[in-house]
């Protein structure tokens, strides 16, 4: 989706050999007046990439969210593309379905599948030598929710369209509500968009869904993701007592079983502090009990969990995001589609 007034990187080509190659004109941005500005510095290529990746992996899950496939196989699908394409999974693969807010990735041998109605939101990352991407779609899948994929599109293009150095964060929470209200929706004021620096998907700041009276302002130079949440309920998440996904403490020196350290240097040496799913560990036809060590690593606090969230009243949501940089005047979204 084209983000008139924002700040665009230009079209990746994909090469013979599966990889994206960004064309040599990349920088020219426009500005939020809609005019050419002057070269900036060059962000660094590994950023933009992880962004070309993701978007790509994006465009092309979106045609295949459909009812009846298996929430696995979609799963699969975008972790084994983004690898395919010389990046790695920043995250694993969300695919969160109608009240489901966020969090949910299949867990191993899931039989969960798409519905014949509702709302499907696939957020999805690539990770380039430690650079970040963070991106996400919503897909309605008998267009009979239209009002809901376009609040967080709208929210979300009006919130780039304020991004430049010395805003304040809690004025584009403000935007993204105002957006989203005017179409007779709530924001989920209980999530939030995120700083993302190299290695770390969360860096401290937020980018809130309403206005707030933060001071934090965004700098040149940073990288958010900015996601707006629309949902016809209360606008509150509640947290459901599983947990797929995972990140590793560090460092951690306490006694640990065997089969529970050898969970927890793999997934520091694979992934360091970023989240990782269960299923992964059980790649390969493995047969050991993961899901007993995890529960020991957690109660040891070698890891954290993140559980999967609802919608407070279980109302549907949607979700829209981008990853952007700040420049000097306006914003560089190096998660645009178009490949």
């Amino acid at each position: 989706m084209m983000l008139r007034g924002t700040c665009m990187p230009d079209r990746a080509t994909m090469m013979p050999d599966g990889h994206l190659t960004p064309h040599t004109d990349i920088l020219r941005k426009v500005v939020c007046s809609g005019h050419m500005s002057p070269m900036s510095p060059t962000p660094p290529p590994d950023l933009l990439r992880a962004g070309q990746i993701a978007a790509h992996v994006r465009d092309a899950v979106e045609r295949r969210v459909r009812p009846g496939v298996k929430v696995i196989d979609i799963c699969t699908f975008v972790e084994k593309e983004i690898v395919h394409l010389g990046a790695r999974p920043a995250f694993p693969c969300n695919v969160s379905i109608n009240s489901i807010a966020a969090h949910y990735t299949s867990p191993h041998n899931d039989e969960q599948t798409v519905p014949e109605t509702g709302l499907v939101k696939v957020d999805l990352g690539a990770n380039v030598n430690g650079y970040l991407s963070d991106t996400a779609v919503t897909i309605d899948l008998d267009d009979s929710h239209r009002q809901f994929v376009d609040a967080v599109n709208s929210a979300l293009q009006d919130a780039i369209r304020e991004v430049r150095p010395g805003v304040r964060l809690g004025h584009v929470g403000a935007v993204i509500e105002r957006t989203i209200r005017t179409r007779g929706l709530r924001p989920v004021h209980q999530l939030t968009g995120h700083q993302m620096t190299r290695w770390t998907l969360h860096a401290g700041k937020t980018v809130p869904n309403v206005r707030t009276r933060t001071t934090g302002k965004m700098h040149a130079g940073e990288v958010y993701a900015i996601e707006p949440f629309a949902t016809d309920g209360s606008g509150t998440i509640r947290a459901a007592t599983a947990s797929y996904i995972f990140s590793t403490t560090m460092p951690f020196k306490k006694q640990l079983d065997p089969l529970s350290e050898e969970v927890y240097e793999r997934t520091q040496g694979q992934y360091r502090s970023l989240p990782w799913a269960s299923r992964w560990l059980y790649e390969g036809g493995a047969k050991r009990d993961y899901d007993a060590a995890l529960r020991r690593l957690i109660r040891a606090g070698a890891i954290r969990g993140y559980p999967v969230l609802l919608e407070g009243r279980g109302r549907l949501v949607s979700q829209a995001e981008h990853t952007i940089i700040v420049d000097t005047d306006g914003a560089i979204v190096t998660t645009l589609g178009g490949t």
